[in-house]
């Protein structure tokens, strides 16, 4: 139904999350923050999920945020802006880092526009598969603004200083062919919903714990110095070690190809 802003399904462990403004190339207004927010906690709840494809229905993934829908509802920025004391983030930076939070990984299928807010989303995936002519920019400079949807963890791990803050104090519209030059998209595609899935295919006959451990990891470690990447190495694998998962990717790795993978424990540590 067009009153749902987010389309959500389940396929053999992949859970299937679009963007369902397509009138609107998927702006975002404060429902859409909110369901997109919401369904990402249910998928953290849900262990038989083992990856995340994200996408926009119709011709964009994101063109952020609907000024219009805020010229209807001005409450609507105080609402998403204030934190709750208990909470590290707003809703507006909630929207695209709680993506890097979850323990399964997530895949944004990208193509059309991918603007302001819809390219902090992308960013906040784990992995970024585009179109070549996809059309991406930092676009909150048009608006004296700076990218307030936790860009400063996402872009500034990605690609190199001066490239974020040229695009950041430009405003420019880049391709995709130019994001993937930057660092900012994993892997061009004519179709990238095909590619996404054939990835989250493969990680899918992974071990969910180690996948989980390994997302978790990275987070905790990228661009850290050796003697935090080593504690936290230490003790993700101590975690490991032992478990059932562990032995079922041992005997599924020692076994002959002709041989039927025994099926992993669908939970996660982390």
């Amino acid at each position: 139904m067009s009153e749902q802003r987010v389309l959500f399904q389940i396929k053999e462990h992949i859970a299937y999350v679009s963007l369902n403004r397509p009138e609107k190339h998927n702006g975002l207004d404060e429902q859409l923050f909110r369901d997109l927010i919401g369904t990402a906690k249910r998928i953290r709840k849900d262990k038989n999920i083992r990856a995340v494809i994200l996408f926009g229905e119709g011709e964009s993934f994101c063109a952020g945020l609907d000024f219009k829908a805020l010229s209807k509802n001005p409450m609507m920025v105080p609402k998403l802006f204030l934190k709750l004391p208990w909470t590290s983030a707003n809703a507006f930076q909630n929207v695209a880092y709680i993506w890097r939070t979850l323990p399964v990984p997530v895949i944004s299928a990208v193509k059309g526009n991918c603007f302001g807010g819809g390219l902090q989303i992308a960013l906040g995936t784990d992995y970024r598969i585009a179109t070549p002519d996809s059309k991406w920019s930092v676009m909150e400079v048009k608006w004296g603004l700076i990218p307030d949807m936790s860009a400063t963890t996402t872009l500034t791990t990605l690609t190199r200083y001066d490239i974020a803050q040229e695009l950041t104090m430009t405003g420019r519209v880049f391709s995709g062919q130019e994001g993937f030059e930057y660092g900012l998209i994993s892997k061009l595609s004519d179709d990238p919903m095909s590619k996404a899935e054939e990835l989250a295919n493969v990680i899918c006959e992974k071990s969910p714990d180690q996948i989980a451990a390994t997302k978790f990891l990275f987070r905790k470690t990228w661009k850290a110095g050796p003697r935090r990447s080593l504690l936290w190495e230490r003790l993700v694998q101590m975690r490991l070690l032992g478990r059932k998962n562990q032995s079922v990717a041992m005997k599924n790795g020692l076994a002959g190809k002709d041989k039927e993978p025994r099926p992993f424990v669908n939970r996660s540590l982390f």
